[in-house]
């Protein structure tokens, strides 16, 4: 076997199946499940006919590279979303099996085994594939903490330089998981002048820059921030994007990679190794999804009322704000509890499940920045919503 398994830990939500051993919820209260970022919203009813439609499809190989029309769709989508005067659909757009799975490649197509010390830079509360990633990629992950009294943000320059010559791939996260924060214009800046100088690849995983608040001021993108700072050949720069938040289709397993194109032509090659097509149907469906935009502002809004409903409610009890983008609350437990003891006496209690936040970071320079907070993913429904922040109320009342 892989020597390299033995280094991954246990997934949050096995973490949290072993926290929650032995409780019985009381069977009066319905389970409200608040712990997974799993849309709930329905599905599109015209994406599932698409779907229906294409069922021809089934009796056709997919090439890895996927269909001109689907590339066409993204490229289009990227022009009309970041003001991107070109993406080359054939060069720097590659269809992929939704972000996980493109997130975890990238690290085995990048990371060269043979310079010693490799390492690959991440966030800290993070999406766990990217230390699976990097560490069965054979590299070591660094992790940048970020914390409440520098407003979450990931501070590039606490890294020494030492560090960043090892450094071969950086996972950014923006709208960030758990945190929702957004980079600004001058991190980008800051990230792509070290990429410049130390020659690493950025993947930024933008799977929440359609949920956001403001119609009028969607979030900075890493394609769009090149854009503006000159960088049109996105040198470099990978941004992995998903239909499984924006248009409430997990199961529908579809995203994409834009950007380099030279890293797209080797990821290509990888992955025709790899056997990762998406299947035709799925294609025809993600070409329509990609085109549409009433579905996606009508989910905005969705979450937009949630947040508006939710945030008030908790804020007395919790220390929680509307985050930049995305669909989580981002909430610190009260001092007399652990984030661990909270989420198991809210389900022991309240049968209520939240994920504890030290589930979601590593202890990095002597802290787990993940302590003493919980994500609250607002995917239910408004009054499932709102009945699980009224149960919350109630176990922080009685703490």
């Amino acid at each position: 076997m892989n020597p390299d398994l033995s280094l991954l830990q246990p997934y949050p939500f096995e973490k949290l199946r072993r926290l929650f051993e032995g409780i019985t919820p009381p069977a009066a209260l319905k389970p409200i499940r608040l712990s997974i970022g799993e849309p709930r919203h329905p599905a599109p009813t015209f994406i599932g006919e698409t779907l229906a439609a294409s069922l021809a499809g089934l009796a056709l190989y997919p090439g890895t590279q996927g269909t001109p029309e689907l590339r066409t769709a993204i490229s289009a989508w990227l022009s009309r979303r970041y003001a991107l005067p070109t993406i080359d659909p054939a060069r720097q757009v590659l269809p992929v099996n939704g972000t996980r799975e493109a997130l975890f490649a990238i690290a085995q197509c990048v990371v060269d085994r043979s310079r010693a010390g490799a390492k690959v830079v991440c966030p800290n509360p993070f999406y766990q594939i990217y230390e699976g990633a990097a560490l069965l990629a054979g590299a070591e992950p660094v992790f940048i903490n970020n914390l409440p009294a520098d407003g979450f943000t990931s501070d590039f320059s606490a890294i020494p330089p030492a560090t960043w010559r090892e450094v071969q791939l950086v996972y950014v996260c923006s709208p960030g998981n758990p945190t929702g924060r957004v980079l600004r214009l001058d991190e980008w800046k800051t990230l792509f002048e070290l990429s410049d100088r130390y020659d690493f690849v950025i993947a930024a995983d933008e799977c929440y820059a359609e949920l956001y608040f403001d119609d009028a001021a969607p979030p900075l993108g890493a394609l769009e921030a090149a854009q503006q700072l000159g960088r049109d050949d996105y040198r470099n720069l990978v941004a992995f994007f998903s239909l499984s938040k924006r248009s409430n289709v997990p199961g529908l397993r579809s995203g994409f990679v834009a950007g380099d194109a030279g890293i797209l032509q080797n990821f290509l090659l990888y992955r025709t190794y790899q056997g990762c097509q998406m299947s035709p149907v799925v294609q025809a469906a993600s070409a329509a999804a990609w085109q549409d935009e009433a579905h996606v502002r009508e989910n905005r809004r969705l979450y937009r009322d949630k947040f508006a409903r939710i945030t008030p409610l908790l804020a007395p009890h919790l220390g929680v704000a509307v985050p930049d983008a995305g669909f989580y609350l981002w909430a610190q437990t009260p001092s007399t509890l652990s984030d661990t003891d909270f989420a198991r006496r809210l389900q022991t209690e309240y049968n209520v499940t939240l994920l504890p936040g030290s589930f979601l970071a590593r202890e990095a320079n002597g802290i787990n920045p993940g302590n003493g907070f919980v994500r609250i993913a607002l995917v239910d429904g408004m009054d499932e919503c709102v009945e699980a922040a009224e149960r919350i109320i109630a176990l922080c009342q009685k703490l």
